[in-house]
């Protein structure tokens, strides 16, 4: 823990301090060529805190809003929970996170003088910066990539196509997602006389073999991203993963960013949800605490809290009278951290059985591990799942038992597609953005539309709007996209 706390008031401004160092006022122009020589031992922390925040800060409470995990009492929560959304939003998180954050800290990684020496940490910026990147083109669509970070060399860069981020565009120099983790796993492979320690790797405490495996796992997400689009490229790159056989297997090796537990170094999602000015905007939502109880799931008591012996929530889009703040339901320990040290989980093995479960139900051309089905990774999720909330082992075997009609994949193939989405999003309480792209993918779980919906046509928006700095000095930002427009990727 000292570690931690130590760590975190060392580097948490990090990120900013890049972009407070740069003459142009946003940071898709940070420059990774910065004078500024900071070991790589250094910069990887900061990426990480900074990825991690891109995930379960304002992007997260806004998706865990929209998506029923929470109900918006107050605030910004309040506005995104009747989907009212527009350029005002999420501006740090476009800038001081993402491209002024971590994505810059990436590339300084694999264009410092070190990285000749030390490709363990290049294999893992370039893992992360894939991540990131990730992170932006399915939440705005269209983003800077192959033109961003250069700095003063291109002040306005062009927004690439979401289909060439994915999937690359050799005539306009961009390269895919794919080929940028696959090029961090070689870079992982290749002799390092500067690797990772305990101390730099706030994830897996220098064991570079599973970043590998983080990686390999990573491809995988971003396959089923685009499975509807590109059911082909998505099929082959799928049975590339398993072949590997290098992914996230157990619950040890998620891919998760710890935090420290002093004030001033720990996780967002702790931070806003129990000690900020700002905590009380957020509660639960009646819609995802009767989800769980219809599946009598014992990670309900676990995952949200009831002051008053009873679950105090609101259907979201209500605008009565709220009950008292100490009596209301929120998040636990279980998912925000205790003390704060979280961790942040951006991909785990739950997630890692319910996609390999998605993609062989969906896409015939995945080829499993001989003894798997769809079935089998299905409750091997669920199993996951439960065991990392801490619900015991004999415990989970009793509700598997008890329960066959919700651990059993039954009906037509868009149910059973609709029974994995809907147990993957429980598992992934606390990460909105990623149950946000099943949503808009796949259409579930089939929440209801908000009570007292506005925004552009009252339905959950589909991409967040660009924010307003960026439209008014770069053209290539215009004309506005609004939020109910599809990203490439939803063909739902």
């Amino acid at each position: 823990m000292k570690r931690f706390q130590k760590l975190y008031k060392t580097l948490i401004l990090l990120p900013f301090a890049f972009v407070l160092g740069c003459d142009d006022f946003l940071d898709v122009n940070q420059s990774p060529n910065s004078p500024e020589k900071v070991p790589v031992s250094l910069l990887l922390p900061s990426g990480l805190v900074g990825s991690a925040f891109a995930n379960a800060n304002e992007l997260n409470r806004f998706a865990s809003t929209t998506m029923d995990y929470l109900y918006g009492a107050a605030g910004g929560p309040a506005a995104w929970d009747i989907y009212n959304t527009d350029g005002a939003n999420f501006g740090n998180q476009w800038r001081f996170e993402i491209y002024g954050g971590a994505l810059t800290i990436y590339e300084s990684i694999i264009n410092s003088e070190e990285a000749a020496d030390a490709s363990s940490y290049v294999g893992i910026a370039k893992i992360m910066k894939a991540y990131t990147y990730s992170i932006a083109t399915d939440t705005w669509g269209d983003v800077p990539y192959s033109e961003a970070l250069k700095g003063a060399a291109n002040t306005q860069p062009r927004l690439d196509s979401q289909e060439d981020i994915y999937k690359g565009n050799a005539a306009l120099g961009i390269q895919s997602l794919f080929d940028l983790v696959r090029e961090g796993i070689v870079a992982l492979n290749t002799t390092s006389t500067i690797n990772p320690t305990a101390f730099s790797d706030v994830v897996y405490a220098g064991d570079v073999a599973r970043w590998g495996r983080a990686g390999y796992t990573l491809m995988l997400k971003l396959a089923l991203q685009i499975s509807d689009r590109e059911p082909a490229l998505a099929t082959s790159v799928i049975n590339e993963v398993i072949a590997a056989n290098d992914y996230i297997v157990t619950n040890a090796q998620n891919l998760s960013v710890n935090f420290g537990g002093s004030v001033g170094s720990q996780s967002p999602i702790y931070t806003y949800n129990n000690i900020s000015l700002f905590q009380n905007d957020i509660m639960a939502s009646t819609g995802y605490v009767n989800l769980l109880n219809s599946l009598n799931d014992p990670r309900l008591p676990i995952f949200i809290t009831a002051p008053t012996g009873s679950y105090v929530t609101y259907e979201n889009g209500f605008t009565g009278t709220l009950a008292p703040v100490a009596n209301r339901s929120k998040w636990s320990a279980a998912i925000t951290g205790a003390n704060g040290v979280g961790p942040v989980k951006l991909i785990t093995n739950a997630q890692r059985a319910f996609m390999l479960a998605e993609a062989a139900l969906i896409l015939p051309g995945v080829t499993l591990p001989a003894g798997q089905t769809a079935q089998t990774l299905f409750e091997e999720g669920i199993r996951a799942s439960m065991a990392l909330a801490g619900v015991t082992a004999g415990n989970i075997n009793a509700y598997v038992a008890a329960n066959p009609a919700v651990v059993t994949l039954a009906g037509t193939v868009e149910q059973q597609r609709a029974q994995i989405i809907t147990q993957k999003y429980i598992a992934g309480t606390g990460n909105g953005l990623e149950a946000w792209n099943d949503y808009r993918r796949t259409g579930y779980p089939a929440f209801a539309e908000h009570l007292n919906a506005v925004g552009i046509d009252g339905k959950r928006p589909r991409r967040a709007q660009y924010i307003n700095e960026e439209v008014q000095r770069n053209p290539n930002f215009t004309p506005v996209v609004l939020p109910n427009v599809n990203v490439w990727w939803d063909v739902n």
